[in-house]
């Protein structure tokens, strides 16, 4: 009995120790393991798409167009007291010289231009972002080439001033007229359709770009030069109240601009004519002077039926104008015209 408890109590022999793997094992390994590794780095090193604001970059453009203006101005005073009209006729090369300036001192040397740099935007090459596929947070990359630089002066300052001097040229020796050789008429439909074709380039790029927020002109499209944020943490520096407030100034004058034109200044003075306080003496200067160009008739002729004295020509003028013309004195309609004398014989003529 003791003898078979013993031998039912002693452990079990240990199993057979596993055969060691062979030497190329690990490089099996690394081949089923590689492509986990590289999705998971691809997928921390990936492009994070970042929404540049469409705002920013059409504020950028009109800040830039109001600071060529304003060295426009700056400039023109400076040349105030030499010939008039001198600037006038070299205005192209004053313009392709002041946007020639800013491309210098701020793309060419790798900074933002003046209305880039208050909306916190920098140019960015597209083209080796793209390639690299390595930015983290869609801000990095690299700024424009030399070719780029270079191709973005010729485009935006070169070819405007070649464009407006070719307008000018073209309208100063009539090309569009008919009687002229047919070379010089053909010459102007085609610069007429050139123009055409790059408005509708023009407009289908901005449906693009308010679709994508992608390059705001042809020429950022055709250089990959593309506007992003210079600095994450930076706001901006022009408010949206001050443009705001902007906005409706100049919507604002646009309007009186617009209906200016459209209002009939007697109309005007005789709606103010009973506010007054000088009716005694407009009264007794009826006879006088013309209420039209206020001075003292030299062919006179009455308005019928309210027979206000007027010049002959101002009259005729505005009958001519207006159909429903009324006195700039009276409001009444005036249906008639009659020369104006003591005789009894005065001729006169319909409206």
């Amino acid at each position: 009995m003791s003898g078979s408890s013993s031998t039912g109590n002693s452990p079990p022999p240990p199993p057979p120790a596993p055969p060691p793997p062979p030497e190329d094992a690990w490089v099996g390994t690394y081949r089923r393991l590689q492509p986990q590794w590289q999705s998971f780095n691809a997928y921390h090193e990936a492009l994070i798409p970042i929404s540049i604001s469409r705002v920013n970059q059409f504020d950028a453009a009109r800040l830039d167009v109001e600071m060529s203006a304003m060295l426009k101005e700056q400039l023109v005073k400076v040349f105030s007291l030499m010939k008039p009209g001198m600037l006038f006729q070299y205005e192209p090369e004053l313009d392709a010289f002041l946007e020639f300036l800013i491309w210098r001192f701020s793309i060419w040397v790798d900074k933002p231009t003046p209305g880039i740099a208050l909306m916190n935007l920098r140019y960015r090459d597209e083209r080796a972002s793209e390639a690299r596929a390595k930015l983290r947070t869609g801000l990095e990359g690299p700024g424009l080439t030399v070719a780029q630089k270079i191709w973005y002066c010729i485009a935006s300052v070169g070819g405007q001033y070649i464009w407006a001097r070719l307008q000018s040229f073209s309208a100063f020796r009539r090309w569009g007229d008919s009687e002229q050789r047919s070379l010089l008429r053909w010459a102007w439909v085609l610069v007429q359709r050139v123009e055409g074709i790059y408005k509708a380039a023009s407009f289908g790029n901005l449906l693009i770009f308010l679709y994508t927020g992608r390059y705001r002109t042809l020429i950022e499209r055709a250089l990959k030069a593309r506007l992003v944020y210079g600095n994450p943490n930076m706001n901006r520096a022009v408010s949206f109240e001050y443009m705001n407030r902007q906005l409706v100034w100049n919507e604002f004058s646009e309007m009186l601009l617009l209906l200016l034109p459209l209002l009939n200044s007697s109309t005007v003075k005789n709606f103010l004519r009973p506010f007054s306080k000088d009716k005694d003496a407009d009264s007794a200067g009826d006879d006088s002077a013309c209420p039209i160009c206020q001075n003292s008739p030299s062919i006179p002729f009455l308005a019928l039926p309210c027979q206000h004295r007027y010049c002959y020509y101002c009259l005729r003028t505005r009958c001519a104008a207006t159909p429903s013309f009324r006195c700039s004195r009276c409001g009444e309609a005036v249906v008639a015209m009659q020369r104006f004398s003591e005789s009894v014989g005065s001729t006169s003529s319909g409206k």
